[in-house]
């Protein structure tokens, strides 16, 4: 029998953007576009096309050459990377895919966590069912690793960065869920309470580092949430 877990079915999808206008650009040079994602914008276009509006075409629309290396979350907000050439897709995309990138989120979790800081080990599978939804499944799951630190409690409620080593979908929100503490906004895992307690999900990539394909030398984009 398998030990996998998952939370109520998700709710029905309808795709609803945030208003039309530029995207906050962080970055750019010959290369690269270091974009601040906004919550709720699909970061590739969806199957139907009324999920046609992305960070891609929204960004194509200012910069033609502009290619996706990576995605986040439709509600994730935060630090994201496009190509402008194909050189530098490749080139970072070699480094996502060895791991070679560096990665921190800032999330807003249900719960005054108890411990400071930890890892999650949990492997995470597709909830074919109930897709887009993700579980944990010890007997079929891909390995999944994230480190947490507790930031600050107030109001029954915790800050904290989190740093995945891996790259699972709905990895950081899978984790939090499992540990009890479930992303505040989150409508695919959190229960009532903690779904209630933002507009949003409270989940912001916050920093990102790689190799910068021209060249090589490291470089590292921020950006604080509005949260």
């Amino acid at each position: 029998m398998s030990d996998a877990t998952s939370a109520s079915s998700p709710r029905p999808f309808e795709y609803r953007p945030p208003p039309a206008g530029p995207l906050p650009v962080i970055h750019r040079d010959d290369h690269i576009l270091v974009l601040d994602k906004p919550s709720g914008l699909l970061t590739v276009p969806g199957n139907r096309p009324e999920r046609a509006d992305c960070l891609e075409a929204r960004a194509r629309a200012d910069f033609p050459t502009a290619r996706i290396i990576h995605r986040l979350d439709m509600d994730t907000s935060g630090v994201i990377v496009l190509a402008l050439t194909p050189h530098a897709q490749a080139h970072i995309g070699k480094q996502f895919e060895k791991r070679q990138t560096t990665k921190s989120y800032i999330a807003r979790v249900w719960g005054e966590m108890s411990e400071d800081d930890g890892e999650i080990d949990q492997p995470i599978i597709t909830d074919w069912p109930n897709r887009p939804k993700q579980m944990i499944c010890h007997e079929c799951g891909r390995a999944a690793q994230t480190r947490w630190q507790v930031l600050a409690r107030t109001g029954g409620t915790s800050r904290v960065r989190l740093a995945p080593r891996t790259g699972r979908s709905h990895q950081l929100r899978v984790h939090m869920a499992h540990l009890g503490h479930p992303i505040l906004g989150d409508n695919l895992y959190a229960h009532a309470d903690a779904l209630a307690a933002s507009s949003r999900l409270c989940l912001h990539a916050e920093r990102l580092a790689f190799r910068h394909p021209d060249g090589g030398a490291p470089v590292s984009f921020e950006r604080k949430p509005d949260f």
